[in-house]
């Protein structure tokens, strides 16, 4: 609170000039790997967000009172998805540079990190990475070496890439970008998502084997439980059926490691009984 009753909204320096050079953005770019490394949770990211676009900063605001407000104005509460940090670094530069008041740097910040949030869940955790994992996975469990090189590089290529073009494009547009995000967060979200939950259901159907090795007498008739009765219904229905409750369970607060040892314990024991 000490902090804010210090920062002046308005700037001692008013002259604006462009001082940023593809260099500098790209320079940031890379500092901004280390947004998360003073995560607390107090300020959450807000220590390597600071840190990420001081040399901006510097550069920007030659008067020290400038530089003193805008550092401590940067250095509060922040968080978002950190692969998609660089599209905020360009907005919030093109900002300083054109001398923006510190409340409306401020409010266009905080107003873009939800936003953010959402469509950096839906484009890499749930589209992204289950691609790349997938295909990666599917290599290793053949013996194939190229797995996780090709998950590395395959996924590197699109984080990095996103990383320096959201710089880049969000400097240019400066706060018109806000606009345009607005309009697009709902739609890129739904199809990312909806890439990304059509991949899930499909590794659910390729790699979750759940099978009965069950036959049960009706009359004088055998019936496998499995192939009569369960893939008639739905052909790989088991998978899909502990798939969900394996979800509701993390729902709950389950564990994930209480989840693999419960598939563990399912597995030997169905294997012991002679049912799996």
């Amino acid at each position: 609170m000490k902090e804010q009753e210090t920062i002046t909204d308005d700037h001692q320096d008013k002259s604006v000039e462009k001082v940023l050079n593809k260099k500098d953005l790209n320079q940031m770019v890379w500092r901004s790997l280390l947004l998360q490394s003073s995560f607390n949770y107090e300020r959450m990211q807000g220590g390597g967000w600071t840190y990420s676009i001081i040399p901006g900063l510097k550069k920007i605001h030659t008067n020290k009172k400038d530089l003193s407000d805008a550092l401590l104005d940067h250095n509060q509460f922040f968080n978002t998805h950190p692969f998609l940090i660089t599209f905020v670094q360009g907005v919030i530069l093109a900002m300083e540079e054109n001398k923006e008041k510190r409340e409306t740097i401020r409010g266009i910040k905080v107003a873009l990190m939800g936003p953010l949030g959402g469509i950096g869940d839906a484009l890499f955790w749930l589209t992204l990475l289950p691609i790349t994992g997938g295909i990666a996975a599917s290599l290793a469990t053949e013996g194939n070496i190229a797995g996780p090189i090709l998950f590395l590089i395959a996924f590197n290529i699109v984080h990095f890439g996103l990383r320096f073009f959201l710089m880049h494009y969000g400097y240019g547009m400066g706060t018109r970008a806000v606009k345009v995000l607005k309009e697009s967060t709902q739609k890129v979200s739904r199809a990312a998502s909806i890439v990304g939950l059509t991949v899930v259901g499909a590794l659910v159907a390729s790699y979750i084997n759940f099978n009965l090795d069950w036959t049960i007498q009706a009359g004088e008739i055998p019936v496998n439980i499995q192939e009569e009765v369960l893939n008639a219904i739905m052909p790989g229905l088991l998978p899909l059926l502990y798939t969900v409750f394996c979800y509701w369970l993390l729902k709950k607060g389950r564990s994930p490691l209480a989840l693999i040892g419960m598939t563990v314990v399912i597995g030997l024991v169905g294997s012991f009984i002679g049912i799996m």
